[in-house]
This record gives C-alpha cells, structure tokens and sequence, in this order.
C-alpha cells in the first residue's frame, strides 16, 4: 500500500484491508461510539492542557474513526468532504456579501455578527 495516496483515502484503503480479514466493526453505531470516544478523548487531552504532538494525535485517530464511519455507510469520504468545503466556501463567501452590504467588512465583523449572517445564509438554503 502507498504512502502517496491522499490521507483519507488512505485510511479507506487500510480500513478495507483491515475488514477483509475480518478485523472490524459489525455495524456502523460501533463506529458512532469509537468517534465520541476519540472525541472524549480529544477533549481530556485540551483540558490537561496537551501538548501539541498528542492533539494532533487524538484528532488523526478521531478523523480515522469518522473515515470508518464514512466505509461503513458507503460514503466516499473524500467526495464527502470536498462537498462539505464546497458548502462551506459558498456560505462564507455569502457571509462576506452579507455583511459588506450591511457596510461591515468580515474582518471587522464580530463572531457574533458573523454566526448570525452564517445561521441567515444557512436558513436561506434550506429554503430554495
């Protein structure tokens, strides 16, 4: 197996090996309850105040587990998540115009004003 692949996709390819042999969760809740306590396990390492190199290695083994999930439900996970940076460059760049027209440059904007002109973009969506 290469070390040239995309990281997700590389996961993918790890996790699918690893479940032709039989190494793996039976069902994708399994994996639900391996993501929150990768997630727990995130959040002791922030409040024991970690070190750098041990966050980035509970949240690799928390982005593994969210790869896993993503097998288990047949999502591509790197079509998922270039959707998702697509959904979240178009609200934002939403946010800008927004808060422009209002005579506020985002950089200038409060995460305040900002979360509200994201939750408006957001609604706004959802309904067209």
């Amino acid at each position: 197996m290469t070390a040239t692949l995309p990281a997700l996709s590389r996961a993918l390819k790890l996790q699918n090996r690893a479940a032709r042999v039989g190494f793996d969760w039976p069902a994708p809740e399994e994996v639900l309850s391996k993501i929150e306590e990768e997630m727990a396990e995130v959040r002791a390492e922030l409040a024991a105040g970690g070190h750098a190199e041990r966050i980035a290695g509970e949240i690799g083994d928390l982005l593994f587990a969210v790869v896993n999930l993503a097998r288990h439900l047949k999502v591509d996970p790197e079509g998922a998540l270039r959707h998702a940076n697509g959904k979240f460059e178009r609200r934002f760049r939403a946010i800008e115009s927004r808060l422009a027209g209002a005579g506020k440059p985002v950089g200038t904007a409060s995460l305040d004003e900002m979360e509200q002109a994201w939750t408006e973009v957001k609604r706004s969506e959802t309904r067209e």
